[in-house]
């Protein structure tokens, strides 16, 4: 198979007729390695429409999916990144790709190997642009403050504690799915002190565990 063409039909037949108008996360596409990112039997899916199975019910998201999430956190050069539930690495390393320094929270051992061997084959990437650390993501994730977090994967809610983490004018940007409600991709932003949350797009994904709705949360 020949990779960079497989990330030229995924970015030319799913992102760019997706929204997604960020040129620096077209080209970021274009060059990261995707098919590292995903299980050896997932590589000949690694660039298709779809969710690719990472295993223990884990996924990498499917590509214009988490093109139009990172351009919803318009992720500014040397700016502070926190993914959670970082799963491959592959998330981090679109957000190191675009110019921040980002920690990554995993607790699957297996998914951090594979995030661990992703990124060190990655050579486009800086050395030391995204730290791995292995903790759960709803609870290990270190203080900040950072200016984007990411969540990679479904949550019913954000929690407060993950939301405290975001700076003065930092942006929260993941996919959430209440009880009674459709899946929708929601940007978080914190001003004068203050969270608020708007939808931005329909979308689901695969839950990310350890994430358990907060009593009366709204959006």
């Amino acid at each position: 198979m020949n990779f960079a063409d497989a990330r030229k039909w995924m970015v030319d037949g799913q992102v760019r007729p997706n929204k997604v108008t960020d040129t620096r996360i077209i080209e970021a596409m274009l060059e990261l390695p995707r098919h590292l990112f995903v299980p050896q039997h997932c590589i000949a899916r690694a660039h298709a429409d779809e969710d690719v199975p990472l295993g223990h019910g884990r996924v990498l998201m499917q590509p214009m999916m988490m093109a139009r999430l990172v351009q919803l956190a318009e992720v500014r050069e040397g700016e502070t990144a926190l993914v959670l539930g970082s799963g491959s690495g592959y998330g981090a390393a679109l957000l190191a790709r675009l110019g921040a320094r980002v920690t990554a929270v995993e607790d699957d051992a297996s998914l951090l190997s594979l995030a661990r061997s992703a990124l060190a084959d990655s050579a486009m990437l800086a050395p030391g642009s995204v730290q791995l650390v292995e903790a759960p993501p709803a609870t290990g994730a270190p203080a900040g403050p950072f200016d984007v977090i990411m969540l990679e994967g479904e949550v019913p809610a954000i929690p407060t504690a993950i939301s405290d983490r975001l700076a003065e004018g930092g942006r929260l940007v993941c996919v959430c799915h209440a009880p009674g409600r459709s899946g929708a991709a929601v940007l978080g932003r914190r001003a004068g002190g203050a969270f608020s949350t708007t939808e931005a797009f329909d979308c689901t994904t695969a839950p990310l565990p350890g994430f358990a709705p907060e009593p009366g949360f709204v959006f």
